[in-house]
């Protein structure tokens, strides 16, 4: 095979550019993959981030005024509520900048891009915390009442080891996510010691300013591609999926063995957090799986097109989580509904009394909503 000639003016023919072009395809269309992708973000993204944020932001308020945190699971139910608040404040920010130029700088660009992977860990990891925290309080009676007195600090230790392990996952997003203008990072090598760019000259590209994954040389992006989405599906959601499996499934064996109907309505609870954090999860991360394993291998265009349509499906559907999280974790409670009354009347009562100066009707109002709680779980 003849060797080409990489010397010399770039000045051919159109015959011999056909000829060199020939059996070469461009990238794939993404068109529909795009406007899927808009369509999600304006409407199924935006009632995620509203309703994810007005439950957890109940709950925060709900521990801050009504309940202290006493028990364990108490700590990592306020410190999810953290994590899915900070999650459905970056992502209309993220979604903004991925149909638009990238506004913000490059700081802008590495913080809030790491603050979301890193919301995305901790909120897994701190699932599996409050399942394992659930089998020490059920299938482990005796071990559990002996640490009763070192309850908080246990959850405070374990909700800073939980951070700061999300915060280490992270640090790939935050070092390799940069802003830059992909138009200009065009580069491909078709030639030996000339590229694209060389190529095309003083063509002048409309910007398009993107926050994304940057690197110098090809072995770490190699790396960096690989590590990312495998640590995701390992440390995501395999390892808090094994955790939960074994501690929701020991918490049901014993629920089991009891007669009266609040254990038998807690295993149904608990079967109900396990089907959901499967349907969130499962898709996404075998999705997530398969297109690692064949990231590197030449595919045609309608697979890797279809790859990116099903990421972006199964992502939105796991990002519902964030929503259901209060629901399954804390509004469930006999507890924190009573509490989240309190709210309710506080604002009611509040709004009477400016509008009617009624000192009985106020009183009888805070009568009301100092009404004692019949349970005693926050939970189930």
């Amino acid at each position: 095979m003849d060797e080409l000639n990489t010397t010399g003016d770039f000045n051919y023919s159109d015959e011999e550019l056909a000829e060199m072009y020939d059996g070469m395809e461009g990238p794939c269309e993404m068109g529909r993959n795009t406007q899927l992708k808009h369509a999600l973000s304006v409407y199924v993204h935006s009632i995620i981030c509203v309703v994810g944020f007005i439950g957890n932001v109940l709950v925060i308020i709900t521990y801050a005024f009504y309940k202290r945190a006493k028990s364990m699971t108490d700590i990592h139910l306020l410190n999810l509520a953290v994590a899915d608040i900070m999650f459905v404040l970056a992502l209309p920010l993220i979604i903004y900048n991925e149909h638009n130029n990238w506004a913000m700088g490059d700081g802008a660009c590495k913080l809030l891009s790491g603050l979301y992977s890193m919301n995305v860990y901790s909120g897994i990891l701190l699932l599996a915390c409050i399942g394992a925290d659930r089998y020490m309080a059920i299938v482990q009676v005796s071990r559990s009442f002996r640490m009763r007195s070192k309850t908080r600090l246990y959850g405070h230790v374990i909700c800073i080891a939980v951070w700061f392990l999300a915060f280490m996952l992270s640090l790939p997003t935050f070092i390799y996510y940069k802003r830059y203008d992909a138009n200009e990072s065009q580069t491909f090598f078709l030639f030996e010691n000339h590229t694209y760019d060389e190529y095309m000259g003083d063509v002048v590209h409309e910007p398009n300013i993107v926050c994304s994954f940057r690197f110098n040389d090809n072995m770490t992006a190699r790396v960096v591609k690989l590590l990312v989405p495998s640590l995701q599906v390992a440390i995501g959601f395999s390892l808090p999926l094994l955790v939960m499996g074994f501690c929701y499934t020991s918490v049901i064996l014993t629920l089991q063995h009891a007669k009266n109907f609040q254990q038998h309505r807690a295993v149904r609870v608990v079967l109900c957090v396990v089907i959901v954090f499967l349907a969130c999860h499962v898709p996404y991360n075998m999705t997530l799986l398969y297109s690692t394993v064949v990231m590197f291998q030449v595919m045609e265009c309608d697979q890797e097109v279809s790859i990116q349509v099903a990421l972006v499906v199964t992502q939105t559907i796991a990002y519902l989580h964030c929503c259901l999280n209060p629901i399954l974790y804390a509004f469930v409670g006999v507890s924190f509904r009573n509490h989240f009354r309190k709210i309710l009347t506080n604002m009611f009562c509040k709004g009477k009394r400016y509008i009617q100066e009624d000192t009985s009707y106020f009183t009888r109002c805070s009568v009301d909503r100092l009404t004692k709680d019949n349970a005693t779980s926050f939970t189930m």
